[in-house]
C-alpha cells in the first residue's frame, strides 16, 4: 500500500473511517454491541453483565440507536421496559468485531478468547478474518494500492473489464 496515490488523510469528511469510529464512539460501545450479539437486549442486562454506569449505557445506547446500529422498541406487555435490537446496520458489524476479537487474541493477549466462536454446523472454531480479491483470493498488505474511482474495474460489468483491459 506505499503506491504514490495515497489516501487523502486530512479530509476526514472524505473518508468513511471517521464517520464509523463516530457512530461507535468508543469501547463501551463495542462491548454493548458484542452483548447485543450474545443476546442481551435490555439496559438492564447490559448494565448488569457489563457493570457499566448507568449514564454512560444510557448515552451509549442512544447514540447506537441514532445511527441505526441499534433500534429501540417498546415491550408489547410493558411499554415501560425497552428492548434494544441489532439492525442489519449492525449486523454488518459481525466481521468488524470478529477481526478486532481475532486481532486482540493474537498481538494483545496472545491466547485464544473463551468462549470459542464456532460454525453451528460442524462446531469447528471459525477461520481467521482475512481482506478477499473480487475473486476470492486472499490479499497481503503487498496485493493493497489505493485507485481513484474512474480507474476502478468494476467487477461484476464485463464490458468495463475489457474496456479497462483495452486500455
Amino acid at each position: 500500500m506505499d503506491a504514490k496515490l495515497r489516501e487523502p488523510l486530512r479530509d476526514l469528511a472524505e473518508c468513511s473511517l471517521p464517520a464509523a469510529l463516530e457512530a461507535m464512539g468508543e469501547r463501551w460501545s463495542f462491548l454493548i454491541l458484542r452483548a447485543s450479539f450474545n443476546g442481551l437486549h435490555h439496559f438492564e442486562e447490559f448494565q448488569s453483565e457489563l457493570g457499566i454506569a448507568r449514564n454512560i449505557l444510557a448515552n451509549r445506547l442512544a447514540r447506537l440507536v441514532e445511527h441505526g446500529i441499534l433500534k429501540r422498541d417498546a415491550m408489547p406487555d410493558d411499554r415501560r421496559k425497552i428492548e434494544y435490537r441489532l439492525t442489519d446496520k449492525g449486523f454488518a458489524l459481525l466481521p468488524t468485531m470478529i477481526a478486532l476479537r481475532q486481532w486482540g487474541e493474537r498481538w494483545e493477549t496472545g491466547f485464544p478468547a473463551s468462549p470459542v466462536l464456532v460454525d453451528e454446523r460442524d462446531r469447528r472454531p471459525i477461520a481467521q478474518i482475512e481482506v478477499r480479491a473480487w475473486d476470492g483470493r486472499v490479499l497481503t498488505k503487498g496485493d493493497l494500492i489505493w485507485s481513484l474511482p474512474e480507474h476502478v474495474i468494476n467487477a461484476d460489468d464485463p464490458a468495463d473489464a475489457q474496456a479497462r483491459a483495452a486500455e
